[in-house]
């Protein structure tokens, strides 16, 4: 039997301060991304210290990218690893700036 579900993609993302990637996947649900720990442990991620290199991401119809697409993060890592912030599928919580979820102002 042929599976027809569509393999998990970013559809929209925003760079925001402390090299945090705000996301949302073809499922419907946003996720946060922490890339610091990427930047301070591989090289490849090394450019991306620089908070105006870092800003300028791109999509490529399946990820975030930067530097004309020569680094990016596997759409799927993206979504296992990233923290929710809204979830359509009914496996996580609805919204953020819940108490305790690191997400408050």
């Amino acid at each position: 039997m042929k599976n027809t579900k569509e393999p998990i993609h970013v559809v929209a993302a925003e760079a925001q301060k402390n090299y945090l990637l705000q996301l949302t996947f073809n499922d419907g649900s946003m996720k946060t991304f922490d890339c610091k720990p990427f930047i301070r442990q591989y090289p490849a991620f090394a450019p991306l210290k620089d908070e105006k290199v870092f800003q300028d991401i791109a999509l490529d119809g399946w990820t975030v990218t930067w530097d004309n697409g020569s680094i990016d993060i596997a759409p799927e890592y993206l979504y296992e690893n990233g923290r929710t912030v809204y979830d359509t599928t009914g496996s996580g919580p609805g919204m953020v700036a819940e108490p305790g979820n690191g997400y408050e102002e």
